[in-house]
């Protein structure tokens, strides 16, 4: 089997170094490049000196066109405007885009409409299979109880998470919303603080807990009069959203231009 090459974008970051250390351990794939933001101290130099090590021959690059026309498949964890930037890039030169960042606004999902005619792209708030099949049961949970059970999704992250609520909660809570047959946006309730009166039937709800160094922790729970279920999912390792990256980045080779999440992935 060729192996598949692949970009990433954000060299530096924990992700980014995580994204490096499962594609180099592959047999499937090889990084043909790197970026990080220009000015960057990384930025012109190969990837192993960089990190400390042996020259690699893997060159980290400011510019991403430069990483991205030589891929065929780009793993992206970075912010929703680099995000979209690089969007544009991976339609012209039709590869596969795998995008796991999140904090995404629904305006900036929607600009991604237009490159996914042109490319594969494969978006999802949390590329684990854990996760994917902690949200296809939160759908089917849902759409088995009426609204006499509330629904909460809870996360926990580590201190340096800079968007709330995580993707993942969001996706759990889209995935509830979708069993209920309702929008999350008519029935999201967040940020609660001070005299906010009695909880609205039908909402669902968010909370969001940041400190330490927590990889991620997702609970999903349906509470009624004496009772509750509890869904969980606990991360203990970051490298489970590389391998379902990679994961994703070598399903995309030879599917036709379109928007994909993990669940197509996954067959699920």
């Amino acid at each position: 089997m060729d192996s598949t090459a692949i970009a990433i974008m954000g060299a530096s970051g924990r992700m980014g170094q995580m994204l490096i250390e499962i594609v180099n351990a592959s047999d499937k794939a090889h990084l043909i490049a790197v970026t990080e933001r220009p000015g960057h101290a990384w930025v012109g130099r190969d990837l192993g000196e960089a990190m400390g090590g042996a020259a690699t021959g893997v060159p980290v690059v400011g510019d991403p066109l430069d990483a991205i026309v030589k891929a065929q498949a780009v793993i992206d964890f970075t912010s929703p405007a680099a995000t979209l930037a690089h969007a544009k890039l991976t339609a012209q030169a039709r590869c596969v885009h795998v995008i796991g960042t999140t904090g995404m606004s629904d305006d900036e999902i929607a600009q991604l409409e237009p490159c996914a005619r042109h490319a594969t792209i494969v978006r999802a708030g949390n590329m684990s299979l854990g996760v994917n099949l902690l949200v296809k049961l939160t759908q089917q949970v849902a759409a088995a109880l009426d609204e006499d059970f509330d629904i909460e999704v809870v996360e926990s992250h580590h201190r340096h998470k800079v968007d709330a609520p995580s993707g993942t909660a969001l996706m759990l809570g889209e995935a509830a919303a979708e069993g209920r047959n309702v929008s999350l946006t008519d029935v999201s309730d967040r940020g609660r603080d001070g005299i906010t009166g009695a909880r609205n039937r039908g909402n669902i709800g968010f909370t969001s807990i940041r400190g330490g160094d927590v990889v991620g922790e997702h609970d999903v729970i349906f509470a009624a009069d004496g009772e509750r279920i509890v869904l969980r999912h606990l991360a203990t390792d970051r490298a489970i959203f590389a391998r379902g990256a990679l994961k994703a980045a070598l399903w995309g080779q030879g599917k036709g231009p379109g928007q994909f999440d993990m669940m197509d992935v996954l067959g699920l």
